[in-house]
Parts: C-alpha cells; structure tokens; sequence
C-alpha cells in the first residue's frame, strides 16, 4: 500500500511497517505476539482493527515505539533491533559448540510450548 496526499498511512500499515523491518513473515510475527496469523493478516489488509492490547504486544515484543505505532510520528523503534541482534550473535559465538547447542534444542523447545499454549481455547 503505497500513500499520497489522499491516503494516509494508517496504524494497521505501520503494523505491516514493523514486520517487514524485523524481516519476519506473518507467521513468525504472530507466533512472537501469540496472535494467529490469520489475524494478523487481516490486520494488514485492514479488515481488522488494532487495539490497545496488540500494539501493547507489539511495542513489548519487538521494542516498537508505541507512539509511533498509534501516529506514525518519532522512530519505529526503541532500540535498533539490529543492534540487539548482533549482541545475540555474539554472545552465542562465545559459547562452546555444545552449550551452542543446547540454546537451540531449548528455543526449539519454547517455541513448541508457545504453539501449544496458543492453541488453546479461550
């Protein structure tokens, strides 16, 4: 969605915004926020509308200006997430292969966990 002088941008376009800097896919955005993706697709395409609990999620999950989420005016984010993620990168580079390991047998392991607690009813 491209916008002009008739078109703002509005906070479900910022959303997307978000997701797209992280280079993540819908899946793996709403997988972080614990929302479904299909909900976070219509989300985008603004068939949704962002409420006060997802921007909170958002904002707390990938460190999103949540001013900026809600008026589109500031910095997208707080902290440079490539800056985070680069201290990530190194810090797991200074372990030994098998405590390397170990750190992704545990991810994949609360990644699993999140994706149960998120399949289950309300």
């Amino acid at each position: 969605m491209k916008s002009n002088a008739l078109t703002p941008i509005t906070i479900n376009h910022r959303v997307k915004q978000v997701r797209e800097a992280l280079r993540l896919s819908q899946v793996q955005f709403s997988r972080v926020i614990s929302l479904s993706s299909g909900y976070l697709a219509g989300v985008e395409v603004e068939k949704r509308k962002v409420n006060a609990r997802l921007i909170k999620l958002i904002s707390s999950s990938f460190k999103v200006s949540s001013e900026w989420l809600k008026t589109g005016e500031g910095e997208m984010f707080c902290q440079n997430p490539d800056e985070e993620f680069t201290k990530l990168v190194s810090l797991y580079r200074e372990l030994a292969p098998e405590f390397q390991e170990y750190i992704l047998k545990q991810i994949a392991l609360l990644l699993e966990i999140q994706d149960k607690q998120n399949r289950k009813p309300l």
